[in-house]
């Protein structure tokens, strides 16, 4: 019983999730422990960096490190914070850089 392993060029992206309303695309600069990250959004508008927590329902699935990109969904009574609610994938950061979501100078590691 062999499994088939898709290399990269073979991996095709679907549908790329998208910011909504009172969310931002950031990227995670530093973890400051337990389920916080600062994560520096990448919102025309702002561009702040923001201290964000993974929410508990999410804690086990979510695996971040440095240089992550995330969707942030804003807290509505203090907008300085904000909830993790979704990672890109490699082939999904691709997508996003190619149809001009996110800054390809701001991205190079």
């Amino acid at each position: 019983m062999e499994k088939e392993f898709e290399t990269e060029e073979e991996q095709k992206v679907g549908r790329v999730k998208l910011p909504e309303e009172n969310q931002v695309i950031g990227i995670i600069e530093m973890r400051l422990g337990g389920n916080k990250m600062q994560v520096h959004c990448l919102d025309c508008l702002d561009g702040k960096v923001r201290k964000c927590r993974v929410p508990g329902r999410l804690k086990r699935r979510l695996w971040l490190r440095p240089n992550d990109v995330v969707i942030v969904e804003l807290w509505e009574l203090d907008k300085s914070r904000g909830d993790i609610i979704f990672k890109y994938k490699p082939a999904q950061v691709e997508w996003l850089k190619e149809h001009g979501y996110l800054e390809k100078e701001k991205l190079e590691f």
